[in-house]
């Protein structure tokens, strides 16, 4: 691989020469801008202000503008010569616990190569005491016009560098979070933890852009002439509200199907149904279906003619004992009536006789007594 900077790491008293080389590449497809309407290539040119003559870039240079429109030059000499120790050097500046770095901060990646059989020593002995502490190191190089910051790290037998933005250079996420206050429940973590566990770990060697790939293979339709454009099959989302613990049951089914765990989908077993959850609507009500029961075969239909017949039985049962009871309330309802009847009469004689006999000593006591002589 080609190196893109050479210079020296800086441990202490030791220094260590090193190439820098690139870690990572892209490999995205390019494009070319075209006119539409014939194909042609469209391209920029760089031409000079001052003369309009296109500039080679053998001839391109630098400068700073400043706020009155002047530009002052700087050259690749002026900023080797500057004042600082890392133009030249990866200075390390301390060692810290990897956890202690944001992965936000992470930026481009690069290989540190020892430059020279006398960088094999020292390049050996700053790796497996990196090793040896889990920790990384700190430091600051420059590279393309700019100061610094970077982490170094073990990759397998090799150093590795990773481009670090500076701390002012991250912006606070004010505004991001949900303004809304949601409380979660622990069914619902529990759910979301399974759905992990069943989701497992993914070998990243396997990932693959396939976007990549579709455009690739559009290209050689087009290039052949065989393309045939389709329309992508969109399902619309239409704001429908999800019942979160109903997803999450189906998501872990689904999880477990494609893993190919035994009794996750169909076959000889009933596929599992997602039962939405109740939820009470105005005056106690509640909404939601219940998963239906599997019916079928003999043995169905014959206790079902049983329950049938003992239904029966139980209507007949009910309905004699209420034409009973209607009797019994018949005949008590006579007798009560005439129970009264007989207690009216006798209380009528009995004031009727009282009537008289208390007349018979009024009369009585009005006849004046008559005097015997002597």
């Amino acid at each position: 691989m080609r190196s893109i900077w050479n210079g020296a790491i800086s441990f202490g008293l030791v220094s260590i020469p090193i190439k820098l080389v690139n870690a990572t590449e892209s490999h995205s497809i390019s494009f070319r801008q075209i006119h539409v309407s014939d194909g042609g290539r469209v391209r920029y040119r760089k031409v000079c202000e001052l003369d309009g003559e296109e500039v080679p870039s053998a001839e391109i240079g630098k400068g700073y503008e400043e706020a009155d429109g002047s530009i002052v030059p700087i050259t690749d000499e002026d900023l080797a010569q500057l004042p600082l120790a890392t133009a030249k050097t990866i200075e390390i500046m301390s060692f810290v616990p990897a956890e202690e770095i944001d992965p936000l901060q992470m930026d481009a990646a690069y290989y540190l190569a020892a430059n020279g059989a006398t960088a094999a020593k020292p390049y050996t002995l700053l790796r497996e005491a990196l090793k040896r502490s889990r920790k990384v190191a700190i430091a600051k190089y420059a590279l393309r016009g700019r100061e610094r910051l970077g982490m170094l790290r073990v990759v397998d037998d090799v150093i590795a560098m990773h481009g670090l933005l500076w701390p002012d250079e991250i912006r606070a996420p004010e505004g991001v979070a949900p303004e809304v206050t949601v409380s979660v429940r622990d069914a619902e973590l529990d759910l979301a933890d399974a759905l992990m566990a069943t989701l497992g770990e993914v070998e990243m060697t396997s990932l693959h852009d396939d976007y990549r790939e579709a455009v690739e293979a559009l290209i050689v339709a087009k290039s052949g002439g065989a393309f045939e454009p389709t329309e992508a099959v969109v399902e619309p989302s239409g704001g429908q509200v999800i019942d979160l613990m109903a997803a999450l049951e189906k998501s872990v089914r689904a999880a477990k199907a494609s893993r190919g765990e035994v009794g996750a989908t169909g076959g000889a077993e009933a596929q599992a149904q997602v039962t939405p959850i109740r939820r009470k609507t105005g005056a106690g009500t509640s909404t939601g279906t219940a998963a239906p029961k599997a019916v079928g075969g003999k043995k169905s239909t014959a206790a079902s003619a049983k329950k049938a017949a003992a239904s029966a039985a139980t209507k007949k049962k009910a309905t004699t004992a209420g034409k009973s009871a209607a009797g019994k309330s018949t005949s008590g309802a006579a007798a009560t009536k005439s129970t009264a009847k007989g207690t009216a009469k006798s209380t009528a004689r009995t004031t009727a006789a009282a009537k008289k006999t208390g007349a018979a000593a009024a009369k009585k006591a009005a006849t004046p007594r008559k005097r015997t002589s002597a």
